[in-house]
């Protein structure tokens, strides 16, 4: 089986102290993932469920970071959380396009936990 890539990473470099990703790509664009955008984003079964309409808001990830990084074939990583979540397999073009939503994305998981009483904070419990 192939996968069609059409952004291919030049350079990945994790910067734990900082919490975030960032990818240079082969078209000249850098992008900078915060680890939480990474996690609450993560492309797994567990987070976005099986199928259209089933993802899981997923609180108390504000301080998460990245433990570590592993090649998954020539087209991904997956990234190993240290809340110990690593089902996630991050495609090259996945990671370019959370990249290019960020912003629109992450204002988006801050009105659903909002929405559902949740924090980012690991610390807070569930509003009643």
């Amino acid at each position: 089986m192939s996968f069609a890539v059409q952004h291919r990473p030049t350079e990945i470099r994790l910067k734990k102290a900082e919490k975030i990703l960032e990818v240079d790509f082969d078209d000249g664009t850098c992008v900078k993932l915060p680890a939480e955008l990474l996690r609450v984003e993560s492309p797994s079964a567990e987070v976005m469920g099986h199928g259209p309409g089933q993802k899981t808001i997923v609180p108390g990830r504000a301080e998460v970071g990245i433990m570590d990084l592993e090649p998954v074939g020539n087209y991904a990583i997956r990234i190993k959380f240290d809340d110990l979540h690593d089902t996630g397999i991050y495609s090259w073009d996945y990671l370019y396009a959370l990249g290019a939503d960020k912003d629109r994305l992450y204002a988006e998981y801050l009105a659903a936990l909002e929405r559902l009483g949740l924090s980012r904070d690991p610390r807070a419990k569930k509003a009643k």
